[in-house]
């Protein structure tokens, strides 16, 4: 198989729906298998993938078992050399699978591609980013980001100063749609289990920079992306003190800086 297509979800089959749909009218020309891991399944996901997918492989989990189990899954059932991981909340343009192929084929030092992603309004949304800082997770979970210091600071992380109509090697890639070669796999890994949710995709796009395989931002397909940010709800002090996410982030970010802390940071710029 040529390529393996992993669609993740989490009670959402309704989005889901929507990028399967999609997904199916767009490979009809590729040898693509559609993969669907889907967390904390509930008994309306499970009757739309028997009944309207039926030749989806679909491999469900009772718990909420978090992103990175349920890309592993999706992985180790995929038999394609390259593989697409996309958010069920993902919805692919006509052509953006052929040309990531295509250009992933063409140069072969690339171990992952992302697309450019855009709001369901036509929007940019920021996809590609620099390295973490400490300071950046303190800018962005508190009242401190509103100060022009900390706005110049998120801005280079967002890598504001970049044109995003242009590919270019980036620091790492949002995980929400990731082109991967299988190549690059058994050298780098899967994402380390270590985190549940939030930053496994940094850690493995440093970890494919520390291999020797480059991580490129690709704007020339475009996918859209709904990004709901379950754990930014609410503001900053009521999403401190009641959203389960914001720890989330918070703890896998500390796993982050422990891992790293005493490592160079990739240099590829």
């Amino acid at each position: 198989m040529e390529l393996s297509i992993i669609v993740t979800n989490y009670r959402n089959p309704e989005l889901l729906k929507i990028c399967l749909d999609c997904l199916q009218k767009q490979t009809g020309n590729l040898a693509v298998e559609l993969i669907v891991a889907d967390s904390n399944t509930q008994e309306d996901t499970e009757m739309m993938m028997r009944e309207d997918f039926p030749q989806v492989k679909f491999f469900p989990f009772k718990e909420n078992v978090g992103f990175q189990a349920l890309i592993k899954k999706g992985i180790e059932e995929g038999t394609g050399k390259y593989l697409l991981l996309l958010n069920g909340d993902i919805i692919v343009t006509p052509g953006s699978i052929e040309k990531m192929l295509e250009y992933l084929k063409s140069n072969q030092n690339i171990g992952m591609l992302g697309p450019k992603l855009l709001n369901f309004d036509g929007s940019l949304q920021y996809s590609c980013f620099r390295f973490y800082h400490p300071i950046t997770i303190v800018y962005r979970r508190t009242f401190l980001g509103k100060l022009p210091f900390a706005q110049k600071h998120l801005d280079w992380f967002l890598m504001k100063d970049y044109n995003h109509e242009v590919a270019k090697e980036v620091d790492w890639l949002m995980g929400s749609a990731l082109l991967v070669t299988r190549q690059a796999l058994e050298k780098v890994g899967l994402m380390d289990p270590d985190y549940f949710m939030y930053m496994e995709d940094v850690d493995w796009c440093r970890r494919f920079w520390e291999k020797g395989f480059r991580v490129v931002y690709y704007p020339e397909a475009l996918m859209h992306h709904y990004h709901g940010k379950g754990s930014a709800k609410g503001g900053v002090v009521k999403s401190l003190l009641s959203n389960k996410m914001t720890w989330v982030h918070i703890f896998s970010a500390m796993l982050y800086f422990k891992k790293f802390w005493n490592k160079p940071t990739p240099n590829h710029q």
